[in-house]
This record gives structure tokens, C-alpha cells and sequence, in this order.
């Protein structure tokens, strides 16, 4: 793995996690939640400008979001409980679909 995309990787972890945290804060009311999430997303923003100087910006979100949606649904189902129906693993199957393609097959993820 070429070190940008291992930062877009620390990138997108790191917003799981934050993301995680936040829901874990109930709103901001604790604190020890809320300071991980903070901590978290400075984490992944500046992890993610590192991937920017030498991935595409379109290519590089498209992998941050596509993939961290996928991550942050996986989270909710088995720490939060939250449920994923037929439609929801669907659509998660096609973002990844899409990730392997861009990586695969676009030129324009080339550095």
C-alpha cells in the first residue's frame, strides 16, 4: 500500500471512530465521548489533507465516504445494534462495487 492511500485508510478509520464516539456522546453531554470525537476527526481531517496532495480529491473522497458509510453501517449494526435490511446491504455492496472499480479500472486514481 503507497503511503497516501495508507493515510486515506488512517483517514477513514479515524472518522468511523469518531463517528462512533459521537453517537456514544448523546449529543455532546459526555465528555469523555465528545473529546475522542473531537480528537478523532482532527485525526482523520489531517490524515486525509496528507492523501489529498497526492490522490485525486474526487477519487480520494469518493473512497473516504464510500467506504466509511460502509465501516459506520457496520459499527451501528454490531456495537449500537441497529438493524440493516436487504436494501441497506444492497446499496453498501454497490459502494463498494463502485470503490473497486475506481480503484481497478479509473485512471484518474493513478498518482
Amino acid at each position: 500500500m503507497s503511503q497516501p492511500y495508507l493515510f486515506l485508510a488512517i483517514a477513514i478509520v479515524s472518522e468511523v471512530i469518531a463517528t462512533s464516539f459521537m453517537k456514544a456522546s448523546l449529543g455532546f453531554t459526555r465528555v469523555v465521548p465528545s473529546v475522542v470525537t473531537v480528537l478523532m476527526y482532527g485525526t482523520s481531517f489531517y490524515f486525509l489533507s496528507q492523501a489529498l496532495s497526492a490522490i485525486p480529491t474526487g477519487i480520494a473522497y469518493a473512497i473516504w465516504s464510500g467506504v466509511g458509510i460502509v465501516l459506520i453501517s457496520l459499527v451501528g449494526w454490531a456495537v449500537f445494534k441497529q438493524s440493516l435490511d436487504a436494501p441497506a446491504l444492497i446499496g453498501m455492496g454497490l459502494i463498494c462495487l463502485g470503490v473497486v472499480v475506481i480503484n481497478t479500472f479509473s485512471k484518474s486514481s493513478v498518482h
